[in-house]
């Protein structure tokens, strides 16, 4: 989003309760138009990946409104924060930040928050104005009231947008979330998806050339896509966390909900031509709460080993995104059977092959276009020790014997660094080599 038309003053300390540092700052509106802040943040002794320590949960309010939610998954590190603030009418506006004591884990006492920065959008941004309110998630079954402060969180969110003849524009929103508490179980993640975080669209709308409104919809429980029917502010639909493996409900009514919510900014677009999870590389950082979570939460197996499909230090991967697409020219499979792809990795100076789904058939990659796996290597394995990689066909059930699976790319290959961010990619190729049951594997890259 671009600034326009406003006015912004210093942030000024503000007292708060408790010795929580806030901050605050107006800014002034020449018309009806959608706000966004950044700001920065940290929290004294907070820490994602040390039980009730994790976060600070932090209070935007506009004009003496609680609007948003902001959890400091950065801890005690100076992070830049960004939230959605909606839409404001003319003239001027106070916005405040300050740390919540009452949402925040127990050992975290305050925050600092500085360099408060309020942006307007343009007033023909249609992904600014329609897009979702996301209240937190409460489950009966996982310990801790606002639990979002500890596990699961909202990191990230990003935009697709796609336009028919007639020139209406279907909009989608995506979150990235920092794991799955339900649903896939993490080496299935990691075969799957090439990561541990959970990335859902949550909402999607479609408007005429005008901008009206036409249709919504919304992912609901079973990944069923439901008609959006719950309440908004202004044009935002408000949406709630309502399963463990972050499937949404409709908020009816908006006095009966969890009691925070997150407002995420959605300008950024996935690129094109790209598995979602290019979304968590710009994001470099995403990575480490990722792999934070899963230590703190006992899901790294110790040690760790590639001779067993849990999941070790995800430093012992090797992170790969192929771009492929899979035909059957007798007809398609019966429901439940189908041919995947499974990455395997080959190291310098030995004969093994280690495969991205563990020899589990159904943990290799169904879909198509780019998609993201992972390959856990032993651990000490460094990106110069890569040797070879090759795709192999995998059936799964009973899928017809006859099938074409054409690999045209590996877009990047990476490792995590000792931080746990990620390292250049060494890995990368085009070309078209095609599997089939006469071919059912091809050597796609070897180390210069």
């Amino acid at each position: 989003m671009m600034l326009c038309g406003a006015a912004v003053t210093a942030a000024l300390a503000l007292p708060t309760a408790d010795a929580a540092a806030g901050a605050r700052v107006h800014f002034e509106a020449a018309k009806a138009v959608e706000a966004k802040l950044s700001f920065q943040a940290s929290a004294p002794g907070a820490d994602w990946g040390r039980a009730g320590h994790e976060s600070a949960v932090l209070d935007v309010i506009v004009d003496g409104r609680e609007v948003a939610n902001v959890v400091t998954f950065a801890g005690a590190e100076r992070f830049t924060y960004t939230t959605g603030l909606g839409r404001v009418a003319p003239g001027r506006h106070d916005v405040s930040v300050r740390f919540d004591r009452a949402k925040s884990p127990p050992a975290v006492r305050s925050a600092e928050i500085e360099r408060l920065r309020p942006m307007l959008a343009p007033s023909d941004d249609l992904v600014a104005r329609y897009a979702p309110i996301l209240y937190g998630r409460n489950l009966p079954e996982i310990a801790g009231e606002y639990e979002n402060n500890h596990t699961d969180v909202p990191l990230l969110a990003y935009h697709t947008s796609a336009a028919d003849a007639a020139g209406n524009r279907t909009i989608e929103y995506t979150v990235i979330w920092s794991n799955e508490d339900g649903g896939t179980n993490t080496p299935a993640l990691m075969a799957r998806w090439g990561r541990t975080t959970d990335i859902e669209w949550i909402y999607r709308v479609t408007v005429d050339p005008q901008g009206r409104r036409l249709s919504d919809a919304y992912q609901a429980a079973n990944h069923q896509t439901l008609p959006f029917d719950g309440a908004r502010e202004a044009d935002h639909p408000l949406l709630q966390t309502a399963t463990a493996n972050n499937n949404t409900s409709a908020v009816v009514d908006p006095a009966v909900t969890s009691g925070y919510r997150f407002f995420l900014d959605t300008a950024e677009a996935l690129p094109a031509g790209r598995a979602r999870e290019v979304e968590m590389d710009l994001h470099p950082w995403s990575y480490q709460i990722m792999a934070e979570e899963m230590a703190r939460e006992g899901k790294v197996e110790q040690p760790g080993s590639p001779d067993t499909p849990e999941m070790s230090d995800q430093r012992n991967y090797l992170f790969a995104e192929i771009k492929k697409a899979t035909s059957y020219p007798a007809g398609p499979p019966a429901a439940g059977s189908w041919v995947g792809t499974a990455v395997q990795v080959k190291l310098k100076g030995a004969d093994r092959w280690y495969a991205s789904n563990h020899g589990v058939p159904d943990w290799s990659i169904q879909r198509d276009d780019p998609a993201a796996t992972t390959v856990e290597l032993p651990s000490g394995a460094a990106p110069g020790d890569v040797e070879a990689i090759k795709a192999v066909a995998v059936p799964v059930g009973s899928p017809p014997s006859d099938y074409r699976i054409d690999v045209t790319a590996i877009n990047r290959g990476f490792m995590l660094d000792s931080a746990f961010l990620p390292g250049a990619s060494f890995v990368q190729w085009s070309g078209t080599e095609t599997l089939t049951p006469s071919r059912p594997e091809v050597l796609l890259w070897h180390a210069p």
